[in-house]
Order: structure tokens, then sequence, then C-alpha cells
């Protein structure tokens, strides 16, 4: 058993790199962090959401994550370099959920506002 600590509130959600060899988290202060698994160690912690990240999904190809959260945005991050390209808005709730298409052309995000919406986010 491994043990990833140093987050500063509850963790909402997790989701493991396509090939397993990271984990992002989703954190109750609206952080994202992104974990080397085989080492334990922090890689990166992009810039935050406005209030609490409630869903981390990576891309199909690992190259992205896209979080769902409280301040009723989708972001999608770099994985590499934990820059923000993206962020989604539409909804008028807490985003719940994401989730890419297998082909990571697209992204789905449930909400509280009772919808689902798809997003074009890939060529």
């Amino acid at each position: 058993m491994r043990t990833l600590t140093g987050h500063s509130e509850g963790v909402l959600s997790v989701a493991y790199s396509p090939d397993g060899r990271y984990l992002a988290s989703g954190i109750g202060d609206g952080a994202i962090k992104i974990w080397e698994v085989a080492t334990v160690r922090e890689l990166r912690t992009p810039t935050r959401h406005s209030e609490v990240v409630r869903s981390v999904a990576y891309s199909p190809d690992g190259r992205y994550l896209a979080s769902g959260s409280q301040d009723k945005t989708i972001k999608i991050w770099e994985v590499a370099t934990g820059n923000e390209l993206r962020t989604l808005t539409g909804h008028s709730e807490t985003v719940f959920s994401v989730a890419y298409s297998p082909d990571g052309r697209y992204l789905a995000s449930g909400s509280a506002d009772k919808t689902i919406k798809i997003w074009r986010v890939g060529q």
C-alpha cells in the first residue's frame, strides 16, 4: 500500500492516467495535484479552481486532464506542464462529473443543473 499525503483539504476525486504511471486528485480547496505513483511524489499542482474540485479525468492519450468544479466550470489542463488550456462555461450549477470519449475528441460533463453537456475538445 502507498499513501499520498500533502492535501490541504479532503480529496473528492482521483483518476489514473491511461498508462497507470500518474494519479490526479481533485481537492476541496479547488486545487488539483498530479502524482507519480511509483515514487509517491507530487509532480505539480496546476492553478486552482475558485471552488471545490468534484471530478478529474485524463484524456485517453494521457496528455490532458479535465476537472469539474463547484465553481460551475470545467478546466482542461496540459499534464506535462500543468498549464490551463481552456475553461469551459455553460453549466448553471456545480459540475459533479467529467469524462472523455474514447477517442478524446469530446468531453461530457454532468451537473447539479440537471444537464449533461458534451463539449468538443479534441481534433
